[in-house]
């Protein structure tokens, strides 16, 4: 993961984003970070989910409602940070409140969002720490953080670390967390219609 130190705002960021660029950036307290690139591992693991969130969408007859873009940034009020997430399922009713999403693909406000989901990789404590911070301030409603290869440390997936689904949702401003592991299956306040298991989700890294 490269990390250019050069302090920068998120209108620099924006402006210096490559477009059609094979490497992600994000900007995290100014800093510009290069994403490390995603293992085949963690691309099967997003690639399922999006696939599986879909036709949970389409269930809950949201499909004209509810969309997952190909990729967008999200905007913390800090106003120095800027996230591409994993996955991100975003309400098309109140997009037309977002005056840059239609042509910079900025999220900047929490009511535009259904779902964050982050695949955790090498830099996991971006995702339990510091995401998940500026996720709950933001008031994303509902977080997850998908640790399928258990690289978070034990404060958060106990001991022995186990792979684990850590869902957060917003209760009066702050996150609550439920983690799922093995076959207990996943409840989710927004997506109700949601009924895989933690391992079923894991298992198909084991297919590749």
């Amino acid at each position: 993961m490269q990390v250019f130190t050069k302090a920068v705002t998120f209108e620099e960021f924006i402006q210096q984003y490559p477009e059609n660029s094979e490497v992600r950036y994000e900007l995290h307290d100014g800093v510009i970070i290069e994403m490390p690139k995603p293992t085949g591992k963690h691309s099967t693991v997003t690639g399922f989910l999006i696939e599986e969130l879909i036709l949970t969408i389409i269930l809950m007859g949201k499909r004209s409602l509810w969309t997952i873009p190909r990729e967008s940034i999200i905007k913390p009020n800090n106003q120095k940070s800027g996230y591409e997430p994993d996955i991100i399922v975003l309400n098309q009713e109140v997009l037309s409140n977002e005056p840059r999403w239609e042509d910079e693909s900025i999220i900047e406000n929490a009511q535009s969002v259904k779902l964050i989901v982050e695949v955790v990789s090498t830099n996991w404590r971006d995702d339990y720490y510091k995401k998940r911070a500026d996720y709950e301030e933001m008031g994303i409603p509902e977080y997850w953080i998908v640790d399928y290869a258990a690289k978070g440390s034990r404060n958060f997936l106990g001991n022995p670390k186990q792979p684990t689904l850590s869902l957060h949702w917003l209760v009066e401003g702050e996150y609550q967390v439920n983690q799922f592991r093995g076959d207990v299956p996943i409840i989710s306040p927004t997506f109700s219609q949601f009924s895989l298991t933690a391992e079923q989700i894991f298992q198909t890294i084991s297919l590749t």
